[in-house]
């Protein structure tokens, strides 16, 4: 095996070293307070009103039949929230929520009753006539009726049909009457005006069909709202507008905690000015939402699932709060790779230095890994699909010693395998993302230091044989093309762009040509 020299190792250690401080200084920028906008004129520094759904805790989800939620913890949630709003917005009376207006009444909280309607007719009947019973048996605390959230949307229910529970609901109590909807599906339905007393609109930046960068998010809820009001006469209600904190960039519309609390502060500020009528989605992050809308559906919450506030109206805000962590972290993996060398009876500094850098970073990438399957996986499949990467990662890392040391032919082998492994997961990833990327993360965190440690920190490489064409050289290029393909869908989106770049260094990394490397003695010369 190829003995590694002086000069090699100082390369090798720099390199390393290099990373680690662009790793640090990125961890630093994260940690600094961003001054944004603080909206003036708030009553009692409250919100006028925010979505509240229960389903924040482990195993809660409104998809589980018999799912019912104590009035207890609705008490406790309202508790909560009457030191942040004036107002709930509820989707349903089912599985507990009929309690709200009883909850709300205790704590001066309003309420906008939601009643779903959704395929079958004998539950939306049911759920109208215990909402409208709710909003009559509370008539000073139920605000409106929302009959019907998204409906059009999905297309569960067609016009007749919401006419025909409009004037249910309205039969059965004086409380207003509205329907909630995404603002596009307004324009295309005008003619249940006549059955609903106001307008609530959906104005999501981040779901429209071409996003809107934060940048342009409130911009973009004034232009739909002007839309509104040249369509309609009746009163508008905005009844979701929100931004998400985490999950998948979609083209240049980026979750994160400061954009959400930049765009929650900047809206209020407009509302102000325009005397808008708001609901801010969420209350509190809602984890089953992954479900349907991938990672980024569980965080539009103003409140984490721990129930911990996001961030203030008012102030600096940062998008990570890490302390020590990272640099305690850090030395661990130092640690750990150190006495990994020394056990192998290295003693050479170069290589010790170097191994101690890997050490470290590969440490922080454990960190971020954690936190990244913590937000992202809903089910075991993606627990074992991505979990099991993030391991094979940690394991990539700690061969590192023996590749540098003591670069035996089992351990090289070992190395190869890991690439293909990589290779293929990468390959399906992307192939999913291009045929129904719309919920789907790019997995950067988990691919990345695994596909630099094999590609620029890459030791040594086999000579391929023939048959290593198919087995390699046809899903690299393969992976590269559904990377190109996913980027060129979104342009403006950073990480297609780093997906794909990642993509073209795994396929070089798994490229079955002929690779001789030098030995100690041709390196001398």
């Amino acid at each position: 095996m190829q003995v590694r020299t002086t000069k090699f190792l100082c390369a090798y250690s720099a390199f390393y070293l290099l990373l680690l401080i662009a790793f640090g200084y990125w961890f630093y920028q994260q940690n600094q307070p961003v001054q944004i906008v603080s909206p003036s004129h708030l009553d009692d520094n409250k919100l006028q009103c925010v979505s509240y759904a229960p389903y924040y805790g482990k195993g809660q989800s409104p998809l589980i039949d018999g799912m019912w939620i104590a009035p207890a913890q609705i008490d406790k949630d309202l508790a909560l929230l009457a030191s942040i709003s004036q107002c709930v917005r509820t989707y349903s009376v089912g599985q507990g929520m009929d309690y709200v207006p009883e909850a709300a009444s205790k704590l001066g909280l309003n309420v906008y009753l939601g009643a779903w309607i959704g395929w079958t007719d004998a539950d939306n009947i049911e759920e109208i006539e215990l909402a409208a019973a709710k909003a009559n048996a509370y008539p000073d605390v139920v605000k409106a009726l929302i009959v019907g959230n998204e409906v059009f949307l999905r297309g569960e229910q067609k016009e007749a049909a919401m006419k025909h529970y409009f004037k249910l609901a309205k039969s059965l109590t004086q409380t207003p009457i509205t329907y909630a909807d995404v603002w596009e599906f307004w324009i295309k339905h005008k003619d249940i005006t006549q059955y609903i007393d106001f307008h609530t609109v959906h104005i999501l930046p981040y779901w429209e069909n071409n996003p809107v960068a934060i940048a342009h998010a409130v911009q973009h809820a004034e232009n739909v709202m002007t839309i509104m009001q040249d369509h309609f006469t009746k009163p508008i209600f905005i009844g979701e507008t929100g931004w998400p904190s985490v999950g998948r960039q979609r083209s240049q519309a980026v979750p994160s905690l400061v954009n959400q609390a930049r765009y929650v502060r900047e809206f209020l500020q407009k509302a102000h000015e325009k005397q808008w009528q708001y609901n801010i989605i969420e209350a509190i992050d809602q984890p089953w939402k992954r479900q349907l809308e991938g990672t980024v559906g569980g965080y539009w919450g103003v409140i984490s699932a721990d129930l911990e506030p996001k961030f203030s109206l008012t102030g600096q805000v940062s998008e990570r709060r890490d302390g020590d962590q990272p640099i305690v972290i850090a030395l661990v993996g130092a640690l750990l790779l150190l006495i990994v060398a020394l056990r192998l009876h290295e003693r050479r500094v170069a290589p010790l230095f170097g191994l101690m850098l890997l050490g470290a970073i590969g440490g922080l990438i454990v960190y971020l890994e954690y936190a990244y399957l913590i937000a992202s996986c809903k089910n075991w499949i993606e627990w074992l699909a991505l979990g099991g990467l993030a391991l094979l990662g940690a394991l990539l890392v700690m061969l590192q010693p023996w590749l540098l040391i003591r670069p035996t032919q089992c351990v090289l082998n070992a190395m190869h395998k890991l690439q293909l492994v990589f290779l293929y997961a990468a390959l399906v990833i992307g192939y999913l993302i291009f045929v129904d990327g719309r919920y789907r993360d790019f997995p950067i965190v988990i691919f990345a230091f695994p596909i630099i440690v094999m590609t620029i920190g890459y030791l040594a490489k086999q000579r391929a044989t023939h048959w290593r064409w198919l087995i390699n050289g046809l899903p690299a290029a393969l992976t590269v093309m559904f990377a190109a393909l996913c980027f060129a869908e979104e342009l403006e989106n950073n990480a297609a762009l780093v997906w794909l770049g990642l993509s073209i260094l795994l396929a070089i990394a798994n490229w079955p040509i002929q690779t001789i490397g030098r030995t100690s003695e041709q390196a001398e010369r």
